[in-house]
């Protein structure tokens, strides 16, 4: 998540490159059912990746990525893994497809654009936390007083302070 670097005034640039130069990654996890998974990471390493899949997914699950290096090695003892090849154009093969994390990722950009206009990386994660909250209970088929009681679930006994807010 971040601003291209060609939109930024010219004394926020970096000067240091494209591509992730400036953003905070954030790395997400849509279980088939639907629930939803992600946090920001501002270093998104080998084993930051594959700590968090052995964290958060079962042993002998299937798992779907894109074909970026950093998701080699997923796949053998714990888990089927197969990939899609963006590159070339590739987006779904047979069940193998990113398209449902690919929704969450446009449903958190176009609220951060929409509403809150900029997310600084130091609040991303209350701002992901919204959002992914949102998508997990936001469906209309679920009582509203059933939705409402799992906001209150989430939180209980926790206390944001201003001061807290801005260290």
């Amino acid at each position: 998540m971040g601003g291209l670097e060609g939109n930024k005034h010219a004394n926020k640039k970096l000067h240091a490159g494209r591509g992730p130069v400036g953003k905070t990654a954030v790395l997400g996890m849509r279980e088939r059912g639907g629930r939803i998974q992600a946090r920001p990471s501002q270093q998104m390493t080998f084993d930051e990746i594959h700590g968090a899949v052995h964290e958060s997914v079962e042993p002998g699950s299937q798992l779907y990525t894109d074909d970026h290096a950093i998701f080699e090695g997923l796949d053998g003892l714990f888990y089927r893994h197969e990939t899609v090849n963006h590159g070339i154009g590739e987006y779904a093969r047979g069940a193998a497809h990113t398209n449902s994390i690919e929704s969450v990722w446009a449903v958190l950009k176009r609220g951060l654009h929409g509403v809150y206009h900029h997310a600084s990386p130091k609040h991303l994660g209350r701002y992901v936390d919204e959002f992914i909250f949102r998508l997990n209970e936001g469906n209309v088929k679920v009582h509203t007083l059933n939705r409402l009681d799992s906001f209150v679930d989430g939180v209980v006994g926790k206390r944001l302070t201003y001061a807290g807010l801005i260290q």
